[in-house]
Parts: structure tokens; sequence; C-alpha cells
């Protein structure tokens, strides 16, 4: 596990300065970020206990019109440590959630020190890479400040994969003038980006799952 924990360190020796806002640098990888949250209040990888730590997510989605591999693909805040490496397939407009859990769980495995997302509060950033051969490249990445990172305040794209970011506000509105803007809506995790003007309820992910299990 060793060994590998020093290789994957190798792949990420990456800048220390990550811009505002950055191009994707493999023009042919449709996986992009879509929605997350760094400020959770609420139980929301539904295992019925709220953590700081576990309940932080990052929503990908496959904005592509083919199914994509997920293999090579990592997501890292703005220390660009590795925080999860994705698996699996995702068919075109598919989202894959990742709990702060989940990351914990995939750092104590792999080597790495167990921090979960580390999306912090202050204002951080939170990049997709790929490893393909010998280069690590950027896919997609959002910066974000202090005040889209409120409780239980979930900032995504509108619509999915493609619109500007948002911030889906409805569980704790923001009511200051800097950019993005509230929408009135609630998070979506794991699911499509919407965006009605009809009322809304608290429902956290573990709810979510199980209405739709």
């Amino acid at each position: 596990m060793r060994i590998a924990s020093l290789c994957w360190c190798l792949l990420f020796a990456l800048p220390a300065q990550i811009p505002a806002v950055a191009a994707p640098a493999s023009a042919d990888a449709p996986l992009r970020l879509n929605e997350f949250m760094a400020g959770p209040a609420s139980d929301w990888d539904g295992s019925g206990t709220f953590s700081s730590r576990d309940d932080e997510w990052v929503e990908v989605v496959n904005a592509g019109v083919t199914p994509l591999s997920l293999a090579g693909f990592i997501i890292t805040d703005g220390d660009s440590l590795p925080r999860f490496a994705l698996s699996g397939a995702l068919a075109s407009g598919e989202h894959l959630l990742v709990t702060g859990k989940q990351s914990y769980d995939w750092e104590k495995a792999t080597g790495f020190p167990a921090f979960g997302l580390s999306l912090a509060n202050s204002g951080d950033a939170l990049l997709l890479w790929q490893v393909a051969g010998a280069e690590t490249l950027l896919v997609d990445a959002y910066a974000y400040t202090s005040h889209e990172a409120a409780a239980d305040r979930a900032v995504g794209r509108l619509p999915d994969g493609t619109g500007a970011w948002v911030i889906f506000d409805a569980l704790n509105p923001y009511t200051g003038s800097a950019p993005p803007h509230g929408n009135g809506c609630a998070p979506t995790p794991g699911t499509v980006n919407l965006c009605e003007s009809t009322p809304v309820r608290r429902m956290p992910w573990g709810r979510v799952k199980s209405i739709y299990r």
C-alpha cells in the first residue's frame, strides 16, 4: 500500500496555485464536476448521524453521449492531494455521488492522509484530474468562496454539466450580492440539477435514497 501511495504522489506533483477558472485540459473527457456541498449541516450520506467530514459531497456527471469509463479520474481539493479515485463507468447523462465518508475510507485504504474530501468552508477549489499514461491532466475545476460553503448550501451547474454555477440555497437562503447567487432551490445530490418555482422541503440525501430506492 505504501508503494501505491508513493506512485500516486509522484503523479500528483501539481501546481500549487489553482486558477479561479480553469478550462478543461482534456477535450475528449466529457466527465464534469456538477454539484458539491462543502458545508453540510445535515445527514447527507444517509448514515443516520451528522458528520461535518463524512457528509460533504461531490457529484460528477457524464456530459458525453456515450458511456464513459471512470478509470484514471481523481478528485482533489485545492491542495491537489488525491481525495478519491473514481471507478466503474457512467452512462451518458448519469451522475455519480462521492461523499466525505467514501473519500475518507479510500484515503485510509490507499495510505493517504485521511481527511475526507477536505472542502474548506472559508473557500477552496475542487478539481477533477485524469491520469492518462505518464500525464496527469486537469479535466475540470471550480474555485469557490466562503458564502458558497455556508451550511447546507450546494453549488452546482444549471443545466447539468454545461451551465453556469449557482447556489442551491433553499435550506439556507443567500441574500448577499457577491456571485454566484442563490436560486432558491434544494440541493440535488446524485440526480439531475433542477430548479422549479415550487415550494421545497428539507430533504437530505438519505431521505432521497429511501424514496428512489
